[in-house]
């Protein structure tokens, strides 16, 4: 799969042709089979491929491992896992390997057959075996025009490189997603899927389960339950929270309201357990799918209660998707909750952002940040991860105006 930076325009695809200028695919041997490989990654930057090489290796594990190899024709790198099977075998791979790679937040894997070009990187294994050239630029031409995958791969390439600095520990995992309104497309998955420490994300949950009870006729939606709504979401006030999940009929009643009225929002939500004194809660559970599907809803107002919540979460209040990222404009409007424990930073929402001609462009952002084990510090790693969650919106905004064309660039 091409990173953002190399398909993401079609001046980089004809440097790409002019690198294989003169090839050409050579004709299969008469009775012989041709080969089908599975291709990862084309770059101009060796290292780069080599650094994916070994990502794409422990997600695929050994025996897929010990058959990457990567070719070379000029300053043109690639990453190919050497077969000996026909197309169907190629192309089964290619998709179980795309689903495996795609959880772990890297690109897509596609079928190639082998053709005439046959050179390997330096410092790497040596095998002689062919690339098509038509096959490359199949895979460019595809790439260049999925545009999910540019920002997507923008997204992972960040995250990685945290990694490979040590700004991320090996005890840390991460999820993001991004939804835009406007197209209807998700631009980023990564580890959607996923259950995570929920920490005060799981608050607005908690509100949707109460207003389904208030719609039922259970009880009204007056001062004192408004007062500690406020408090709950705006404020992310512990002691209301519990107060109002009390209302609700207490943690399990508010897991068996929003699984059994709202199956398709809530697929990976777990609330057992009130907000323990301190805030140390680590028990309840929610996917970053949930929290994209429950937006997607909260926006849409399809579940009671909606507008409220959502008029809640407009209100001025701490952020980790909107102050402080420089690059989003003054007027901008955000929707969201935060999520703050000693094993997790995150925050969920909504973005508006106003294009050309005054044009307003919704779109959905969720990033967490799961630590294994307590953090020593919790002050500086609360800072430090929010300003990672802050940064991933920044590429975010940036992707937003290229898909619209404000002319920004990633």
């Amino acid at each position: 799969m091409l990173p953002a930076s190399v398909c993401k325009n079609l001046t980089r695809l004809v440097v790409f042709l002019a690198a294989f200028a003169g090839l050409a695919v050579s004709a299969p041997v008469a009775g012989a089979k041709t080969p089908y490989h599975v291709s990862y990654l084309w770059h101009h930057d060796l290292e780069s491929v080599r650094h994916y090489r070994r990502d794409v290796g422990a997600v695929l594990g050994q025996n897929v491992a010990g058959n990457l190899q990567i070719f070379s024709r000029g300053d043109l790198f690639g990453l190919i896992y050497v077969r000996r099977g026909g197309s169907a075998g190629a192309t089964r791979t290619a998709k179980v390997h795309t689903k495996l790679l795609r959880r772990a937040g890297l690109h897509v894997a596609a079928p190639m057959r082998e053709g005439s070009w046959s050179a390997t990187g330096p410092g790497d294994r040596s095998n002689k075996r062919p690339v098509a050239l038509k096959q490359i630029i199949s895979q460019i031409e595809a790439n260049r025009h999925a545009k999910v995958h540019d920002l997507e791969s923008v997204v992972a390439d960040y995250i990685k490189r945290l990694r490979r600095r040590g700004r991320l520990s090996a005890d840390e995992r991460t999820g993001w997603s991004v939804y835009d309104f406007t197209t209807g497309k998700k631009l980023v998955t990564i580890n959607e899927d996923i259950q995570f420490q929920a920490a005060s994300l799981i608050k607005p949950f908690i509100a949707a389960a109460f207003f389904h009870r208030v719609n039922k006729g259970d009880f009204i939606y007056g001062p004192a339950s408004r007062n500690h709504m406020h408090r709950m979401i705006h404020w992310s006030d512990n002691r209301s929270t519990n107060w109002v999940m009390r209302q609700a009929g207490g943690p399990r009643a508010v897991h068996r309201i929003l699984h059994d009225n709202y199956p398709t929002i809530f697929r990976d939500t777990k609330i057992v357990e009130y907000i323990p004194a301190g805030g140390k809660t680590y028990r309840n559970k929610a996917s970053v799918h949930d929290y994209s599907r429950f937006l997607y809803a909260l926006w849409k107002n399809k579940f009671p209660g909606a507008s409220e919540i959502r008029r809640f979460m407009a209100l001025p209040g701490p952020d980790r998707i909107f102050t402080g990222v420089d690059n989003i404009p003054e007027g901008s409007k955000v929707f969201n909750k935060t999520g703050s424990t000693a094993r997790l930073c995150g925050d969920m929402g909504i973005l508006t952002v106003e294009g050309p001609g005054g044009k307003i462009y919704p779109y959905i952002i969720i990033g967490l940040i799961e630590k294994r084990r307590r953090a020593g510090d919790y002050a500086s790693w609360i800072r430090s991860r929010a300003d990672i969650i802050r940064h991933v919106s920044s590429i975010v905004y940036k992707g937003i105006t290229r898909h619209h064309d404000f002319g920004n660039e990633l």
